[in-house]
């Protein structure tokens, strides 16, 4: 795969100046003034690598780990053997690098940390996904990301098949208890959202069967449902009959979900997409060239 190619398909929030940036981030963080142990390494020395997946696995943050190693050494040469989205098995191998020693060394950790965060978040929502598979409901993430990797963990859930809730507090309008308080009620907030006329994203969160009749009387037309019984959450659909969109959000879990997805909600948002996850385990073998 060519090093274009890794950025094909990324979606509109992401773009290779974003990764670049990132990553300058990560390996500045690790590398400060210098590489001490690196520094061992006779200067000019060559290497061959082969990165290894050690479970099954959907790869995300291609783009992210090549950035690690060109970002040290324009000469370095990934051939990848996977795109973002594949399906990988334990012992596959991922990508090929040659180059120099030093460099590569110093962009290991940085490069498989990036590799092996996004995999996880992409397998974990591809765990979700094909648990309500034949259903109409889209998984979703939330904001609760890691500080920094929000766009990428977003990919990843991208990746992994969900979709993605807003993108940040700028990307649309999610009312929740505290706002209504603020505002007096659930007309009166909903009425200084619409009122704005400046984004059509406008969702509020009710967390009982009233509070959702008073939004749709208010002429909510995207509206999150906060830990809902499954009783509930069927009675809201029948209420609702397709008026506004509906989202199920809390206590949600892989043995929870489809259960939620067949009382006929639209969506189901998940923290746990992005912040209960488990890196991914990957391992670098490395081979000097003689």
């Amino acid at each position: 795969m060519t090093p274009s190619a890794l950025y094909q398909h990324l979606p509109a929030y992401l773009n290779a100046d974003i990764i670049a940036e990132q990553v300058s981030l990560t390996l500045s963080e690790d590398m400060g003034n210098g590489d001490l142990t690196a520094a061992l390494i006779p200067q000019g020395t060559q290497a061959n690598a082969t990165i290894i997946s050690r479970e099954a696995a959907i790869i995300c943050g291609c783009a992210w780990f090549s950035q690690c190693f060109t970002q040290l050494d324009a000469d370095i040469q990934l051939e990848w053997l996977v795109k973002d989205g594949d399906q990988v098995t334990p012992n596959q191998p991922l990508v090929h690098i040659q180059g120099d020693a030093r460099a590569m060394l110093s962009a290991e950790r940085p490069a498989l940390n990036f590799l092996q965060t996004l995999s996880a978040v992409a397998t974990h929502t591809r765990r979700y996904v094909d648990a309500i598979a034949g259903l109409p409901a889209q998984i979703l993430d939330t904001r609760k990301t890691l500080p920094g990797l929000r766009v990428a963990q977003k990919y990843a859930v991208l990746t992994g098949g969900g979709a993605n809730q807003r993108l940040a507090l700028y990307d649309g309008i999610l009312i929740k208890e505290n706002h209504i308080a603020a505002a007096g009620s659930i007309a009166a907030v909903l009425a200084a959202a619409f009122a704005l006329k400046q984004t059509n994203n406008i969702q509020i969160e009710v967390e009982n069967l009233d509070e959702l009749q008073q939004a749709l009387t208010a002429g909510a037309t995207s509206i999150l449902l906060d830990n809902f019984t499954l009783a509930d959450l069927r009675e809201a659909v029948a209420i609702n009959q397709k008026r506004a969109l509906l989202e199920a959000s809390g206590n949600v879990d892989l043995t929870t979900v489809r259960a939620i997805a067949e009382t006929g909600v639209d969506r189901i948002s998940i923290g746990a997409l992005t912040k209960h996850i488990q890196a991914v385990d990957l391992s670098m073998r490395i081979q000097m060239k003689l």
